[in-house]
């Protein structure tokens, strides 16, 4: 009974290539080869091809990027939305220094 938990645990903790998963994805989609039978041969679950196939079909050569990593468009969104925040918050200070300018002139 240990070893089978063993075994799943393993299996669970498995990590794959880029390379491998866009090989997995073209024999199913160039090559024309069903989920199952590459699933099986490949010894993945099919469930996780299926996956796979439905990230290399939306995002293409940047399916797959791993842990940590973000797609180009993910990251410049990312940058986009900082950027957005610290232009929002300097605005702010400018509106708050006008306003304060605004009820005590400076003596000329």
């Amino acid at each position: 009974m240990k070893d089978i938990l063993k075994e799943e645990v393993e299996t669970m903790k498995r990590t794959y290539s880029k390379e491998f998963k866009e090989q997995a994805c073209n024999l199913v989609i160039k090559e024309g080869i069903k989920h199952a039978v590459v699933a099986e041969k490949l010894g993945i679950n099919k469930i996780m091809l299926y996956e796979w196939i439905s990230q290399y079909e939306t995002y293409g050569e940047e399916a797959f990027v791993g842990k940590g990593h973000q797609r180009s468009a993910d990251a410049e969104l990312r940058k986009l939305r900082r950027e957005n925040e610290r232009l929002r918050m300097e605005n702010e200070i400018l509106k708050k220094a006008a306003a304060y300018f605004a009820k005590h002139p400076a003596d000329e």
